[in-house]
């Protein structure tokens, strides 16, 4: 087995991967001042509650927006799982082609979230990370990464709503029934929820004519995606395992070269 760590701004997603069959699947808040025996105790007990044994754990990934983290969560892993994770970072085999400016400003997680959707999906591609920020990913016919957008993300822009107004209340991120809000929080609902849907669409469409292409795919990721997918016309694929997807495929790739 082996185990994939994505380390985003708000949680760390966690997968097990027994061969190619998903073993376990969970996630925990990201909080830069924990340490890693806490980090591990946590891990231990949630892959004990699931029949999981730290003994058949044998390598890992992991894939990290937040440096601070970096350490900690390496050495949780050779402590408690006796392992030495392969780190995303400048030097690992990804076979992604990045035609920016400068390929180190690419987030991880945009580039395994890339690097997934070319080999599950082929391209030209546009992949949509619903996640703390929204981030949009343009793959152009050659398989390149060409660059793409980024925007705040659902939640946080709810929160900065919330917490910069004095009267507004939070509400939970849902679908309103209608666009035309009777009351504050079905107000917040639309805006926010269609908002972004409108967004979403229109981002697309300015990025399909700049990228010039009869057909492009275009797949949703992240927490948020399911939500939203269906009010959007231009979602083509949402794939909630993209990331962690991705993470396993780069680590069967980089174990297979040592």
């Amino acid at each position: 087995m082996i185990i994939c760590l994505d380390v985003g701004n708000t949680n760390i997603k966690f997968a097990v991967f027994d061969g190619e069959t998903l073993r376990l699947s969970f996630r925990v808040a990201t909080e830069p001042k924990k340490t890693s025996d806490e980090y591990g105790g946590q891990l231990v007990s949630i892959l004990q509650n699931n029949g999981v044994s730290t003994a058949d754990i044998k390598g890992g990934i992991i894939s990290s927006v937040v440096p601070q983290l970096d350490y900690t969560l390496e050495r949780m892993c050779f402590i408690y799982l006796k392992i030495k994770p392969l780190m995303l970072a400048p030097g690992l085999k990804t076979g992604l082609n990045l035609k920016v400016d400068n390929a180190k400003e690419v987030g991880a997680d945009r580039v395994v979230n890339n690097v997934a959707a070319v080999k599950k999906y082929g391209y030209p591609l546009i992949v949509i990370d619903f996640g703390t920020a929204t981030t949009f990913n343009v793959i152009n016919e050659k398989g390149d990464f060409i660059g793409g957008a980024i925007a705040p993300g659902i939640k946080g822009s709810l929160e900065s709503l919330v917490s910069g107004t004095a009267k507004l209340p939070r509400v939970e991120i849902e679908r309103p029934s209608c666009v035309i809000g009777k009351n504050t929080v079905t107000n917040m609902q639309s805006g926010v929820f269609y908002g972004f849907a409108g967004l979403v669409e229109f981002l697309v469409k300015k990025m399909k004519k700049e990228m010039k292409c009869e057909r492009v795919t275009v797949i949703a990721t992240g927490g948020f995606s399911e939500i939203i997918a269906d009010e959007i016309s231009c979602i083509d694929k949402v794939d909630k395992l993209l990331t962690l997807d991705g993470l396993k495929y780069l680590y069967d790739v980089n174990s297979a070269e040592e």
